[in-house]
């Protein structure tokens, strides 16, 4: 996802400063230039994220595209650096060279043609919290609920009551409301009314009963609008996230107890969209506008989300000396994963993020690391001009070494030119792969079909084949977290980053759903209805006043959709048998045996 930077500055004639650019001048810029096929602005907190306010919108949820943003969103700073992700694209054009800011001077780089000899052990590491984790045999809810657990939702429950308590209101919050909060959280993802509050309307045609017998509308309202997760008597003015900061370090703490144990882990830049679905429109501009903050993130290799990071921008986070912003955050990553273990990690990236004085601090801390390169940050390695390469057949490259740090930068011809860098991984071995050559379209107007495109052999390095069965983690995780998005949002600019957290610890768990059972077939929007239909029945109150019908534990017993037998600390009475037992079902909340579970389950 594009920021607004130098591309954009080009195309609509923005000022080359955008860092000192604000939300609304660059939104005026838009109206006034010609149209790109989309625009999408990373914007920083307000300037005075930590102060005690809620950003209004001026426009109801069902209101039309282009309502005014408030004040504060209009004057908050556009994230400036340069976010053009390449992760998407296996053929990457080289871009032009930058002008180089003015920096220490490093010592000159000693390149020879040969190939490279890295020093780092293999990878022998085992995993014994996931089999721990199997022999547990977690339902869904389960998983889910190794992200938010019970500290979690304490945590979240006492600070929404003390912020209630400062404004004079007496919520009396409970961990079976916030469930239930969360429950219709999830739901909005897979069923999106345009106003929330039609989930309870008793209209026919769009009465939710499961929502509208879980929490009364008035109470989720009160409790949504006085979420909250940090003391603000207690908040760091250096930190624009500081009202959420402790929900950051509480849920990356957990996504990194629980995270796979593996070799390769990718690092790139998500998407918290600041309106969720919806998006601004400007006025003159046939394209939308999509608002959001950055979020820097390290996956695995399969998308399950390691550690995040909001963006603040240069104005509010130092970069490392001698490194960029991007550099920077991938050294955070890399100490986070060490924490876990000196042991020799791999970590892919794009252009956006790799230089030689990366790889060499990655390579000094014991981490592997290999990402596509922009050809100004290569340190002026000599290898063979991008068009005196294009010439050349497909599978043609150069490569050269650093001699005193021992980093390879390779320079291959596929469809397009690309720069590869690494510290642990080189040319050798070359293998062949197939890339499927002929015309897709040219006879598509004659009677007789086209010949079938054939594949032909095309030369591969190992580190560019390493790169692309290894890299995308980030990639597979937003598409995935762009399904099935959490559609409600408050009136608070941290709502939607609230919604981006439970569909990221939604996500994670149905990864390791899929890693510890082999055998189920569940996919992410199944796995996401389990969830939030057990945590919306099960967590329901058992009598409220002026509510109608059955209860929902009788509504679903017979579905024979969720059902899960699990432990329990506390005794009680069978359902079905009326004996003692440590079982229960998890979706009905009833004590039954394992030998009467079928039975009770059963008409």
């Amino acid at each position: 996802m594009a920021s607004v930077s130098r591309e954009v500055a080009a195309g609509r004639r923005v000022h080359s400063k955008v860092r000192s650019t604000k939300l609304l001048e660059v939104l005026n810029a838009l109206e006034e230039g010609s149209g790109h096929s989309r625009e999408e602005i990373f914007i920083a907190p307000p300037d005075n994220a930590a102060g005690d306010f809620t950003d209004e919108d001026s426009g109801d949820e069902d209101g039309q595209r282009g309502a005014q943003l408030p004040g504060r969103v209009l004057h908050a700073s556009v994230v400036s650096e340069d976010s053009s992700n390449g992760e998407d694209n296996d053929d990457l054009e080289l871009q032009p060279a930058k002008k180089r800011l003015t920096a220490v001077r490093e010592p000159p780089c000693f390149w020879a043609k040969r190939d490279i000899r890295p020093n780092f052990g293999d990878w022998t590491a085992s995993d014994p919290h996931i089999e721990d984790l199997k022999n547990q045999e977690l339902s869904p809810v389960g998983l889910f609920e190794l992200f938010f657990d019970e500290g979690t939702l304490n945590f979240i429950v006492n600070e929404t009551n003390r912020y209630a308590w400062q404004k004079n209101v007496n919520l009396g919050l409970t961990v079976q409301e916030l469930k239930c909060v969360l429950g219709i959280l999830i739901l909005s993802g897979y069923i999106s009314y345009p106003r929330r509050r039609m989930f309870w309307e008793t209209s026919p045609d769009s009465h939710h009963r499961l929502v509208a017998d879980a929490i009364r509308r008035d109470r989720f309202e009160l409790i949504f609008s006085y979420l909250h997760f940090a003391d603000n008597d207690d908040l760091d003015e250096s930190d624009r996230f500081a009202k959420v900061r402790p929900l950051i370090v509480q849920m990356n703490c957990n996504f990194q107890k629980h995270a796979p144990l593996e070799e390769f882990y990718s690092f790139g830049e998500s998407t918290c969209e600041y309106f969720g679905y919806r998006r601004v429109e400007p006025l003159r501009s046939a394209q939308p506008v999509r608002l959001g903050y950055r979020i820097w993130c390290g996956t695995t290799s399969r998308g399950y989300l390691v550690w995040f990071e909001p963006s603040q921008g240069t104005l509010f986070t130092k970069p490392d000396s001698g490194l960029d912003l991007g550099g920077s955050m991938v050294i955070k990553f890399a100490d986070a994963l060490q924490e876990r273990g000196s042991l020799p990690y791999h970590i892919l990236f794009d252009k956006v993020f790799t230089s030689v004085k990366l790889m060499s601090i990655l390579r000094k801390k014991g981490v592997k690391a290999t990402g596509t390169v922009c050809e100004y940050r290569t340190e002026r390695c000599p290898l063979k001009d991008p068009r005196e390469l294009r010439k050349m057949k497909r599978g043609s490259f150069d490569y050269k070494v650093d001699e005193r740090e021992e980093i390879i930068v390779c320079r291959w011809r596929d469809s397009g030119v690309v720069d590869i860098c690494s510290n642990a991984v080189g040319i050798e071995p070359v293998r062949p792969c197939s890339r499927h050559v002929g015309p897709a379209g040219a006879r598509a107007r004659l009677r007789q079909p086209p010949p079938p495109r054939q594949p032909s052999p095309v030369r591969q390095p190992s580190l560019v084949r390493l790169y692309q069965e290894k890299a995308g983690g980030v990639r597979r995780m937003d598409r995935n977290l762009a399904k099935y998005r959490v559609r409600i949002r408050g009136l608070k600019w941290y709502s939607s980053f609230l919604g981006y957290v439970v569909d990221a610890a939604l996500h994670n768990a149905w990864q390791l759903h899929r890693l510890l059972c082999r055998g189920a077939h569940s996919d992410l929007l199944a796995f996401r209805r389990y969830v939030a239909r057990v945590y919306l029945e099960s967590n329901a109150a058992a009598a409220v006043q002026g509510l109608r019908g059955r209860r929902p534990d009788t509504e679903s017993r017979f579905d024979t959709v969720g059902h899960w037998i699990v432990h329990q600390d506390k005794r009680t009475r069978c359902a079905l048998c009326h004996s003692q037992t440590n079982t229960r079902c998890e979706k009905c909340q009833k004590g039954v045996h394992a030998k009467c579970f079928r039975e009770y389950h059963t008409r």
